[in-house]
């Protein structure tokens, strides 16, 4: 498959929705629309790069919303403009020279699925350009200004048209520059396309990969998500449990943090007895073995390793198996030093490696009241639980 860029084409103000901020931003499910659509993109592999196009006003917003779910190092984040075409055009212009294929898609259609998104490309990479469409089903009228019915339109061989959208970058570029000297307004790429006498395939699509455009569609959305993830959404629960020996001249660290401390951890890593936990309990909940498995103390490349990229390998090797983090329940055993103060920085530390809010990580920190090993002060233990599901709302694919 050729390399691939995506356009997310949101920079639209969303005036129908009702809303004051545009309708990529409204929650479908708890998340931001434009995050479920990324998501769905994120997870093709042949798809380096993903352009968002955001409306000038609402930059920083986007790329806040980004960070926060961990997307940020992914995307691209460019002014749209006036209108549609205006704003792919910004996004075309942002397309890197190496991307062979460029898939256009709207921002507001979050119900796209990865094997819906990997035909398309299949499709546009055999034969130029491709794009998703849907049937039409129902009776078509033309109808007069007077509100009455001119006459029955034959649906025969009527495709409503869908995204993604996607061509060959010389070929779309192309395109665009054939209507920018012609003032050629398309509704969309595929009649771009056309209007340069450039053949477009077409691929049958999804009924649910609507358009979120009025409330209503939010409400339908919501309904299809709920139904599609009550199918197919695994949801996996893990456990961990490391602990490691207090040793004089190591360094202590905790959830990624340097913690000043006269005392550190002992390991052939770091030995950040936290992280160690976090990433057990992840590999347990997705079946892959644990830490010992995968980063054996027996291998110099992990000698003094940061955990914290053991735990982004982790996190990596979950993706893989289409799951990411839900939300993480994380105990430290330490009779000292007092760690609650250093818990916002290793909350963040961690949620980034996760790529998940810092919400979805809690950390408390316990004593045994100078009992046990932890107690003496001989050594640290954690505990991790976290609960893991499928990243996409579909069944898993290997495509």
């Amino acid at each position: 498959m050729r390399t691939t860029t995506a356009i997310i084409a949101a920079g639209g103000a969303g005036l129908r929705m009702g809303t004051t901020l545009p309708k990529q931003f409204a929650l479908l499910a708890g998340v931001p629309i434009l995050i479920h659509t990324l998501r769905a993109f994120a997870a093709v592999a042949v798809v380096e790069e993903l352009i968002v196009v955001a409306p000038a006003a609402h930059l920083d917003r986007t790329r806040s919303l980004l960070a926060e779910f961990g997307l940020l190092d992914r995307c691209r984040v460019v002014a749209g403009g006036r209108l549609r075409q205006d704003s792919v055009r910004c996004g075309l212009e942002a397309v890197a020279e190496t991307s062979e294929l460029v898939a256009v898609h709207d921002g507001a259609r979050p119900l796209i699925q990865k094997p819906e998104i990997e035909r398309c490309l299949a499709a546009a990479a055999e034969a130029g350009a491709a794009l998703l469409a849907v049937p039409v089903k129902d009776t078509l009228k033309a109808v007069a200004e007077d509100g009455l019915i001119r006459h029955t339109v034959e649906r025969e061989g009527l495709w409503q048209a869908q995204t993604p959208q996607a061509a060959r970058r010389e070929l779309l570029q192309k395109a665009f520059a054939l209507a920018d000297r012609t003032g050629f307004i398309g509704t969309d790429e595929a009649s771009l396309l056309e209007h340069a006498k450039i053949p477009v395939r077409v691929v049958e699509g999804a009924e649910s990969n609507l358009k979120i455009t009025r409330p209503e569609d939010l409400r339908i959305a919501e309904a299809l998500l709920m139904e599609t993830q009550s199918a197919f959404t695994a949801l996996r629960i893990g456990h961990g449990f490391d602990a490691h020996r207090l040793v004089r001249d190591r360094a202590l660290v905790l959830g990624g943090l340097t913690i000043p401390h006269e005392l550190g951890l002992l390991g052939h890593s770091d030995a950040d007895v936290l992280t160690h936990a976090l990433c057990d309990a992840i590999l347990g909940a997705i079946g892959a073995g644990d830490i010992g498995r995968h980063f054996p103390d027996s291998d110099p490349q992990y000698k003094g390793i940061a955990s914290l990229r053991l735990l982004e390998h982790v996190i990596a090797l979950a993706a893989e198996k289409d799951f990411r983090l839900g939300n993480a329940d994380l105990t430290v055993v330490a009779q000292r030093p007092k760690l609650s103060p250093h818990f916002p920085a290793m909350r963040k530390l961690l949620a980034e490696a996760c790529q998940v809010a810092e919400e979805a990580i809690n950390l408390k920190a316990s004593t045994t009241e100078q009992m046990g090993y932890t107690g003496r002060e001989e050594g640290i233990s954690a505990h991790a639980v976290v609960l893991m599901a499928a990243r996409h709302p579909y069944p898993l694919c290997r495509g």
